[in-house]
């Protein structure tokens, strides 16, 4: 959404805005009109002023009494769920899932379907855009406000398009917006799968600051938080962390084109191409894993370990309080933790890791279609996005 002119602003009260006040309110950092009176420095009056614009644009609605520290029970405040709903897109190498959600980030109705690996943008792209458009008209209801949707590997945000990504070769300039007419005009936001497990993170676990979010699946990706905020990098390509080069490799050809990246030994794809069984997926492989199989629960350790390896620098570097483990092989999280802590621990600072965590993705399987939903969430009720639309409604 676009942000508001000078001229614009002049219709909102002045100082922090009702944006500000909605996202305190959304984050739980302040869900009492005196604990935002608190967080803003406003008086009571300027923040019922407020309030009072966000309650009428049913952007906020009255929840249950709580206490305050003064000891009077207060009306608490909280999103409107039902005021809008947001479509997550979430496209991988061989599957592709949907879902319609509330401003809560609560599920309505989800579906996913297989698709062959390889397929181009033409070719699925009016698949994946029949299924939303489909679920969106057996759940109607309120107003679509935005799109999240996320591709493997690097993307550009603004074109809409991927960038170079070996997992979907053919994508790789091709414009999406046009595929998307059929959802109406609504703002799309594309991630890569790593950002959209970062975002599906941050909606689990809304305290979670600095942490490196590792999809490890068919490819290998990383995102980064710091203070809470996604770091993208100038281009947009942080996070190559399948393609960082290991002595493991050095003789293994990555589906980049390059010799010895660390997907060559830790990638899905790679282990799928270790077995002699004629697996399809490592979702295959972790399954066994699960079941027990000692080979595929090795595999998956061993895997680990050159993930310690090439993490081991990261947090050298940039001291995350955790590791969060996601992608299809973080389905077999004790055997891939395992290996990860193995390697990753001898290779950094007792201060970097004294108190760093190792954790699982909380939202498993789901996390990159909680991702994409988040991701829309994140820019459909941002600040700005909150104040244009409340400039809009004052006309």
């Amino acid at each position: 959404m676009a942000q508001m002119t000078a001229v614009e602003r002049t219709r909102l009260p002045a100082g922090p805005t009702p944006g500000a006040l909605f996202d305190l309110v959304r984050s739980g950092r302040a869900v009492t009109r005196s604990a935002l009176g608190t967080a803003t420095g406003l008086s009571r009056t300027a923040v019922s002023a407020r309030l009072d614009l966000l309650l009428a644009a049913g952007l906020l609605t009255l929840g249950e009494q709580v206490t305050t520290t003064g000891g009077r029970p207060s009306e608490s405040l909280r999103v409107a769920a039902e005021a809008g709903t947001v479509l997550a897109l979430a496209i991988g190498r061989s599957r592709h899932q949907v879902g319609l959600y509330d401003l809560d980030g609560t599920e309505i109705a989800s579906d996913a379907a297989l698709h062959r690996a390889g397929s181009s943008a033409p070719d699925l792209m009016p698949d994946v855009v029949g299924l939303a458009v489909a679920l969106q008209a057996a759940h109607p209801g309120p107003p679509l406000l935005a799109v999240g949707m996320s591709l493997p590997g690097a993307v550009d945000t603004e074109a809409l398009t991927s960038v170079g990504s070996p997992v979907i070769p053919g994508w790789d300039g091709v414009p999406l917006r046009p595929f998307l007419e059929p959802l109406g005009e609504v703002p799309v936001w594309l991630g890569n799968d790593a950002e959209a497990l970062a975002h599906a993170e941050l909606l689990g676990r809304p305290d979670l600051r600095d942490a490196l979010v590792i999809k490890a699946s068919t490819g290998i990706g990383l995102a980064v938080l710091a203070d809470g905020r996604l770091v993208r990098g100038h281009d947009g390509a942080a996070g190559e962390l399948g393609h960082c080069r290991v002595p493991a490799g050095a003789d293994k050809v990555c589906r980049c084109g390059a010799t010895g990246c660390l997907e060559t030994v830790a990638g899905g794809w790679a282990l799928i191409g270790e077995r002699t069984d004629g697996l399809d997926h490592v979702r295959e492989l972790v399954a066994l894993a699960r079941d027990g199989e000692t080979e595929a629960r090795a595999a998956i350790r061993r895997a680990g370990q050159h993930l310690g390896e090439v993490l081991a620098v990261a947090v050298n570097l940039l001291n995350p309080e955790a590791v969060v483990l996601g992608g299809d092989l973080s389905m077999a999280f004790d055997p891939l933790a395992g290996g990860v802590k193995e390697t990753l621990y001898p290779r950094t600072s007792e201060l970097a890791t004294r108190r760093l965590r190792l954790l699982p993705s909380v939202h498993g399987e789901r996390a990159g279609l909680v991702g994409c939903a988040a991701l829309a969430l994140d820019h459909a009720l941002a600040p700005a996005a909150i104040d244009a639309r409340l400039v809009a409604t004052l006309g």
